[in-house]
C-alpha cells in the first residue's frame, strides 16, 4: 500500500488512510519538537495547581470519545507507574460515560485536570463532557489537547487562563473516517507530559520510535502475507498500557471493514476466563508483547496455549525481541529496544495495526477513506442529542 502512487490508491480509495498512517514517525518528532517548545508553560502550568493544593492529590482525568478515549486506556497503566504518582491519581473516562452519568465519574470536592484528546474537538459529547466538569467540579483545571485549531475545545481553551491549549500537528487532524496520526501523537504529547523520566531518555525514545515505525512501514510485505491467511475473526491481547492498546487495535478492523470481520480484545491474562473461547479455526490472534521482563511472561504464556491449542489460523507476538520469546510466529520491530517504555512501544505497534486493517479493509472489498458506505457511522459522530443537566 505505502509504494503505490497516489493514483492508484484513489481509485481504491485508501489514499488519505494510507498517506496518513504513513506520515506518523514524521509527525511524531513534530509533536516531540512541540512539547520541548511549550515545556515551561506545562511545567508552570501544573506547578501552580500543585502549590494550590500542597497537602492534596490531583486527579488527572484523561477523557475522549471512541478512538480518544483509548488514548486514556493506553497512558494510564504506564502513568500510575512513572508518572508522579505522589501528587497525581491518573483515571481514564471516557465522555460518553462523564455525560450518561456525571456523578458516578466526577468528584465535586477533589481537585481535577481535565485532560481532553480530541481530533476535531466538536464531537458533542467532548464538548458536553467539559461543560459538566465545568459545573460539577468546584476545583477544575483543563489540559486541550486536540489536531484541529478551528474546532470547538481549541477555540474555548484559548480565552481560558486555567485551560492549557496544546495543538498537535496540522497533519495529524487526520481526514479519512479512522483516526491514526491523531491518536499516535495524541497519545505522545500526554505521556510526555506527565512521565517523569529525565528529557535526555525521552529524547532518546523518541528516535527509538521513529525508526521503529519507518521500519514498520517499510515490512508491509509481511504484514500482507498475514492478511492473506484465511479468518474472519481477529484478536488482541497485550498486558498494562499495551492491554488498552488493543481496543484501539480491535476498533480500527471494525471502522475499516465496516463490521465485515469481527474482532476482540482483551489482556493477556484475562482472555482465558471466558473470552478465549472467540478463537475457532477461522481466527487470527496477535498480543502486543510487554517489554518488562516480568509482564512479558504472562503474554508469551498465553501465547503458547493458544498456540498448544491446535484451533486458529495463526498466533503472532507483535512487538520488541528479548530473552523470552514466543516460541511461534512473531513480528519483531528489528529497530527496537527491549528496555523501551510500554507507552512508547505502543506507538510503532499500532502502526502495525493500522497498517494490518487497512490491508483488511481491501481485502473485504471496502474503501478505508469512506469505510461506512452506510453513512450511519460518520467522522464526527451525528445525532446524539445532549440532554440538559439540571
Amino acid at each position: 500500500m505505502f509504494t503505490k502512487t497516489n493514483q492508484e490508491l484513489e481509485k481504491m480509495g485508501a489514499k488519505i488512510t494510507t498517506r496518513e498512517i504513513q506520515q506518523q514517525p514524521v509527525l511524531w518528532q513534530e509533536a516531540f519538537d512541540n512539547y520541548v517548545a511549550k515545556k515551561s508553560d506545562i511545567d508552570r502550568f501544573l506547578e501552580e495547581i500543585l502549590m494550590k493544593f500542597p497537602d492534596q492529590k490531583i486527579r488527572v482525568i484523561f477523557t475522549g470519545a471512541g478512538t480518544s478515549a483509548y488514548v486514556g486506556d493506553t497512558l494510564k497503566p504506564y502513568l500510575n507507574r512513572v508518572g508522579a504518582i505522589s501528587r497525581f491519581v491518573f483515571d481514564s473516562l471516557p465522555t460518553t460515560d462523564i455525560v450518561s452519568a456525571p456523578l458516578d465519574n466526577l468528584k465535586k470536592e477533589e481537585p481535577t485536570i481535565l485532560v481532553s484528546f480530541a481530533r476535531s474537538g466538536n464531537s458533542p459529547e467532548s464538548v458536553a463532557a467539559v461543560e459538566l466538569a465545568e459545573k460539577l467540579v468546584d476545583n477544575l483545571y483543563q489540559i486541550t489537547i486536540t489536531c484541529s485549531s478551528e474546532g470547538h475545545l481549541a477555540k474555548k481553551a484559548e480565552t481560558e487562563a486555567d485551560n492549557l491549549l496544546l495543538l498537535q500537528p496540522a497533519l495529524s487532524n487526520d481526514k479519512g473516517f479512522a483516526m491514526t496520526g491523531s491518536f499516535s501523537c495524541m497519545t505522545l504529547t500526554a505521556a510526555l507530559i506527565f512521565d517523569t523520566s529525565a528529557e535526555t531518555k525521552k529524547a532518546g525514545w523518541i528516535k527509538t520510535i521513529i525508526t521503529m515505525g519507518q521500519e514498520v512501514i517499510s515490512r508491509e510485505s509481511e504484514i500482507q502475507t498475514l492478511v492473506n491467511l484465511d479468518f474472519d475473526r481477529i484478536t488482541y491481547l497485550g498486558s498494562g498500557s499495551l492491554s488498552g492498546l488493543t481496543r484501539e487495535a480491535q476498533l480500527k478492523v471494525l471502522e475499516l471493514t465496516a463490521g465485515k470481520l469481527t474482532t476482540i480484545f482483551d489482556s493477556s491474562m484475562g482472555f482465558r476466563h471466558g473470552p478465549k473461547s472467540y478463537v475457532n479455526d477461522k481466527t487470527i490472534v496477535f498480543d502486543f508483547l510487554s517489554n518488562d521482563k516480568y509482564t512479558r511472561q504472562y503474554d508469551v504464556d498465553i501465547l503458547e496455549e493458544i498456540k498448544a491449542d491446535e484451533i486458529c489460523v495463526k498466533v503472532v507476538g507483535v512487538g520488541t525481541s528479548s530473552d523470552n520469546n514466543f516460541s511461534g510466529d512473531n513480528f519483531f520491530i528489528k529497530a527496537g529496544d527491549s528496555k523501551l517504555p510500554e507507552i512508547y512501544q505502543a506507538l510503532p505497534d499500532v502502526i502495525f495495526a493500522q497498517t494490518f486493517a487497512l490491508m483488511n479493509s481491501i481485502k473485504v472489498n471496502n474503501t478505508p477513506d469512506t469505510p461506512s458506505a452506510t453513512g450511519t457511522v460518520n467522522r464526527v459522530v451525528k445525532g446524539v442529542t445532549i440532554h440538559d443537566y439540571e
